[in-house]
């Protein structure tokens, strides 16, 4: 366990971004799973969800998506997000009903696979009736250096480190979790062969200080921008976005 300052804020999280090649489906599952909210919109290509609870969820149309195998680093998740139910068989079994694949029954979690293949985890919280999202949970292979890495760029405190996992932010105010794994495959956007799968919008003032900063701890810039991002990678390989207001 810790807790310790971070040396700068780059910017703050925007939203977390899944790929899909339907995101019309998929932004009815979330609804239907999670009671999440679409945000108005007229980008064909991009849907955004409104957790209710501080989270903001975009859909980005990927035509060519590759789904990932979980477990299988081959064709891996890169990312997953974490969701506290009440009863974790009847959550699972109504995911199901929804369009979700069962991947493993554990005691205190269930994983599955939402219509676009993208794992999630089912947790238990008995003392809360509502369907909540707890973290969104990056995979690597050395957890504690990409936490600290996303806490600088963040601006959230490391809050939790223990052997493989760390965890930055609060629980309740949107926090981002780590773990680490054997044989990790990064993702070489925008080669759908090594899809993202998912990444992170993080909000800047001055987007070229924060680029700076940004290369400073580690980023890396890739070939892709547009009238208010540009796309960088971490010191991972998984993409993620610098965007602002125009």
């Amino acid at each position: 366990m810790t807790s310790e300052p971070h040396r700068r804020t780059i910017g703050s999280l925007r939203a977390v971004a899944l790929d899909a090649p339907d995101i019309d489906r998929l932004a009815t599952f979330y609804e239907q799973l999670a009671g999440w909210q679409r945000v108005p919109s007229d980008d064909d290509d991009w849907i955004t969800l409104d957790t209710g609870d501080g989270w903001r969820m975009g859909l980005q149309r990927a035509i060519d998506h590759v789904p990932p195998h979980w477990p299988d680093q081959d064709r891996p998740q890169q990312a997953h997000l974490d969701f506290r139910v009440p009863d974790i068989d009847a959550a699972a079994e109504r995911a199901q009903q929804l369009g979700a694949t069962l991947l493993r029954r554990s005691e205190r979690w269930h994983t599955l696979a939402d219509p676009a293949g993208h794992p999630f985890d089912l947790c238990l919280a008995p003392d809360d009736p509502r369907t909540t999202l707890m973290a969104v949970m990056l995979d690597c292979p050395d957890a504690k250096a990409l936490s600290h890495f996303y806490a600088e760029l963040l601006g959230k405190p490391v809050t939790y480190e223990a052997d493989g996992v760390a965890m930055i932010g609060e629980d309740g105010a949107q926090p981002v979790m780590f773990q680490q794994v054997a044989h990790y495959t990064a993702p070489r956007w925008p080669d759908p062969a090594y899809p993202q799968q998912i990444h992170l919008d993080v909000t800047v003032q001055d987007v070229d200080a924060a680029e700076r900063a940004a290369l400073d701890i580690g980023a890396i810039p890739l070939d892709g921008a547009g009238e208010n991002w540009r796309v960088y990678a971490d010191p991972v390989g998984k993409p993620f976005c610098l965007v602002w207001t125009v």
